[in-house]
């Protein structure tokens, strides 16, 4: 019942955060700028994000000025991921942008690479390999729809792969040992300040908040920032970290039927094949490099025999 339980939660937490498009678009289809989008979230995740901590009085223990910079630094990653994801869908359809920005897979895959100095495993390599043929399909590449689309969309999508690559990475290695409640606090603080730093002249323009502009704040920062940590943190105790990357991938089939059916965006039969190749690509990293793994120790311990 407990892994029941796990699987039940990263999947709704990783569908929460395939809903953050549908209010990016929605902001932007207000006339709001980027920078009003994402200090109000930005605002909003840091009010939310401590009420939270200080309700349930979670522990500091741990702290020190040097770790609580590390941690602050690594949620300047959370802060230029929503500019760059954010930025691609001013001038890409959502349902692409969301597909530039789920590259932080393999991209992730590297940097551990560069990080511990061990190859990956041919399962890993096949993967990647996948995930880029997936990209090709679900890019639309073939039909030709991405012709005339600004290149500017596809370098901010690019480069919110490499921060949440980059986020993802150093969130596991920075100060594990704090309070989950207390980090993600501290990580929303560094991303509001780098967000309030980068967009200070549209500061005047968020106050006072706007009815609309509230909402869509309140929307990008409980789906984005609030609701998928709070189920992932009750999920992932429950179940291995292999099926929990797979179950959080979730997250790109929720993002582009959102945006087909509530933005009314086109996805073509051969977009889906490429999303479902992706996601194949996914199940089969973290699938099989464990039975790849297991498989080296087995023939390990033969040749000892």
């Amino acid at each position: 019942m407990k892994i029941n339980k796990g699987v039940l939660y990263i999947l709704l937490g990783a569908s929460f955060f395939g809903f953050t498009p549908i209010f990016a678009k929605l902001g932007f289809s207000y006339g709001y700028s980027l920078g009003q989008i994402n200090i109000a979230q930005m605002v909003i995740s840091f009010i939310l994000l401590w009420s939270f901590t200080f309700i349930k009085r979670s522990s500091f223990k741990g702290l020190n000025s040097k770790n609580v910079l590390q941690i602050m630094m690594t949620g300047c990653f959370v802060g230029l991921t929503s500019i760059f994801y954010y930025g691609s869908m001013q001038y890409l359809p959502a349902s692409l942008a969301i597909i530039l920005m789920f590259q932080f897979v393999w991209i992730g895959i590297i940097l551990e690479w560069i990080s511990s100095k061990i190859k990956p495993s041919p399962v890993t390599v096949l993967s990647i390999i996948l995930i880029l043929i997936g990209v090709f399909f679900a890019s639309n590449i073939i039909n030709g729809d991405i012709q005339g689309l600004p290149l500017k969309g596809f370098i901010f999508g690019i480069l919110s792969a490499f921060t949440y690559a980059g986020f993802i990475f150093f969130s596991g290695k920075v100060a594990v040992h704090v309070d989950p409640w207390t980090r993600s606090s501290l990580m929303v603080t560094g991303s509001a300040i780098l967000v309030l730093i980068l967009f200070m002249g549209d500061i005047p323009s968020v106050l006072p908040l706007e009815e609309n502009l509230l909402t869509i704040a309140v929307g990008v920062s409980l789906f984005g920032a609030v609701l998928p940590p709070l189920f992932f943190a009750a999920g992932a105790p429950l179940v291995s970290g292999g099926i929990a990357n797979i179950l959080t991938s979730i997250e790109l089939p929720i993002a582009i039927l959102s945006a087909s059916i509530i933005l009314s965006e086109t996805v073509t039969p051969l977009q889906w094949a490429g999303t479902a190749i992706i996601l194949a690509a996914i199940a089969f990293n973290e699938l099989g490099t464990g039975l790849f793994r297991r498989r080296k120790i087995i023939n390990e311990k033969v040749r000892h025999l």
